[in-house]
């Protein structure tokens, strides 16, 4: 396959750069090792609210990306789902990369953000034999949560919002953490307080409890060191992701932290590679989904530079 751009990740990022770049009149191609558009969002939170979206108060993650792959749709361009991106080289003016299964895509020009493949949940400690029998990681839907007790645990943005998603619709929702403080944006702080959620820390939890079924959690007071039985049907770590990039590294990206390092023209130090999104680092980085459709817009627009 022949394009003049090839885009690697079909998150919120790729899909906004593959429309952008079908408005600037260049062909494209997009690769995710996801099998669904989507990237992050379709496989961990569409039903999550997102908040940073310009002129959206507020859209399901499932909508934002319905809405994004219909804005790019116009423009043609050809996804290669479930593929991983593992191997680049420069051909003249060329970029070509090479996917797990044999592929190859030329292209003029590549933008990265993300198809890194698959996000591993971080594992509550403990939790194994309950995997699937009353733990879970990933909330993609509420409606199985419908009248049970549960204990979301984390601090983070996921764990509140899905606490706060889960209001309403399970018979209680308890979230637990090991501070005092929350990592999640203080907007959804301040409705999780506002809201009906049991909020108990600063604790760590101990163990899941039950004979056949998930009867309570068991958690440790960090400070006093008592310990307390949480009654509950269903418990969802939330404990953040780890992701391989590896693959992107074989490719000599410089990369930092798990990111990759680019300058104010989203260039990275590859030739005709670009990078556009949360994968990327610079001073003063901000990662938000708004944000990454100004990096891929800009990543385009130098990248059509190049080109020409």
């Amino acid at each position: 396959m022949k394009v003049d751009v090839l885009i690697v990740g079909a998150g919120p990022s790729g899909l906004y750069a593959a429309y952008y770049a079908g408005f600037r009149g260049l062909t494209t191609a997009v690769i995710d090792g996801l099998s669904e558009a989507g990237g992050q969002i379709t496989a961990l939170y569409p039903e999550k609210q997102i908040y940073d979206i310009a002129g959206f108060p507020a859209v399901r993650g499932k909508d934002l990306v319905e809405a994004l792959v219909a804005q790019a749709a116009p423009f043609n361009p050809h996804y290669l789902l479930g593929e991983q991106a593992i191997a680049y080289h420069q051909s003249g003016d060329s970029v070509v990369i090479s996917t797990a299964s044999g592929a190859t895509v030329e292209a003029k020009a590549v933008i990265v953000t993300g198809g890194i493949g698959t996000f591993t949940p971080r594992p509550l400690p403990g939790g194994s034999e309950w995997e699937g029998r009353g733990l879970e990681y990933i909330v993609p839907t509420y409606l199985p949560y419908a009248g049970k007790d549960v204990v979301v645990v984390g601090g983070g943005d996921s764990a509140v919002d899905w606490a706060l998603g889960l209001e309403g619709v399970a018979q209680s929702v308890t979230l637990v953490h090991r501070r005092d403080e929350f990592r999640a944006h203080a907007h959804s702080v301040k409705l999780l307080h506002d809201s009906t959620i049991r909020v108990v820390t600063p604790v760590q939890p101990v163990s899941l409890n039950g004979s056949s079924a998930l009867e309570s959690l068991t958690v440790r007071d960090v400070k006093t060191k008592e310990f307390q039985d949480l009654p509950c049907t269903a418990v969802v770590a939330a404990l953040g992701f780890t992701a391989d990039i590896s693959p992107l590294e074989a490719w000599g990206l410089t990369v930092a932290e798990r990111h990759i390092v680019v300058d104010t023209t989203m260039a990275t130090n590859l030739p005709r590679v670009f990078a556009a999104g949360d994968i990327t680092e610079y001073p003063g980085k901000v990662r938000l989904i708004s944000v990454g459709f100004g990096e891929a817009a800009t990543a385009v627009n130098n990248a059509a530079t190049v080109i020409d």
